[in-house]
């Protein structure tokens, strides 16, 4: 019996043949390139990382994809990271390096109790160094980072901020140096322990102490840093609080 190629029918039958096939073959490639995928995610976090690290543009320059997992190696030794929970809380059972704090921020279902907050604690020069992931929200998406503190537990020594899609020229300049350096030498608590917030201006007219320059033109993204360092940073105090008393 021939088929009927214009009947309905025979329409619909290839539209569903055709979807089946193409999402069979982009479910083996997505299989196929997850390693790939995962290798580079991991990458991308340790040359974050380290370049928090960094005092100078030129050294966060030289920290590249090739030499990222090195340098990484160099500075931060995973046995000595922690998690931690929203009241600054060790979590034994958690691996810092394995949290992705970007999938859990858009968890939706996930309560603010149960998300992990990882720590890394690293040497340089000697000294002591605290580097804090942050995740939040910009205009056009999600936005992230890492903030470093010294090894007073307290003063921002360095920084990384970068986006998913803010506008190239306003909001994606949160990933320049001008901006970043407005938060190098702040400290993020008071003489207690307790933690300041800051505040993204454009003029240094805002309402408290602590205020960063924002960018022009990119006031959303600069304020969902604003946001993000803020609810980041907090749990973060409540644990380095203990060990100031």
């Amino acid at each position: 019996m021939a088929i009927n190629k214009d009947s309905n029918g025979y329409t619909f039958g290839f539209a569903i043949t055709m979807v089946v096939v193409v999402g069979a073959i982009l479910a083996g490639v997505a299989m196929a390139t997850k390693p790939f995928k995962d290798k580079n995610d991991e990458v991308k976090k340790k040359m974050d990382i380290v370049k928090a690290l960094m005092d100078t543009q030129e050294e966060k320059d030289a920290i590249t994809r090739a030499n990222a997992a090195d340098e990484f190696n160099k500075y931060v030794n995973l046995e000595d990271a922690i998690v931690i929970n929203m009241n600054g809380e060790i979590q034994d059972d958690v691996e810092a390096f394995d949290v992705d704090i970007r999938k859990e921020n858009r968890d939706k279902t996930l309560a603010d109790i149960d998300k992990n907050y990882p720590l890394y604690i690293a040497e340089v020069n000697g000294k002591k160094a605290y580097v804090i992931p942050v995740v939040g929200k910009g205009l056009w998406g999600p936005i992230w980072g890492n903030i470093c503190l010294d090894e007073d537990m307290n003063t921002i020594k360095g920084a990384t901020f970068d986006h998913k899609g803010e506008t190239p020229g306003l909001g994606a300049e949160i990933k320049q140096a001008f901006f970043i350096n407005g938060w190098l030498q702040e400290k993020v608590a008071d003489e207690n322990g307790d933690f300041q917030k800051f505040e993204v201006v454009k003029d240094k007219s805002g309402t408290k102490d602590k205020k960063v320059d924002g960018i022009t033109g990119g006031t959303i993204t600069s304020k969902g840093v604003e946001e993000m360092v803020n609810r980041c940073l907090q749990p973060y105090m409540l644990y380095f609080k203990q060990f100031k008393n």
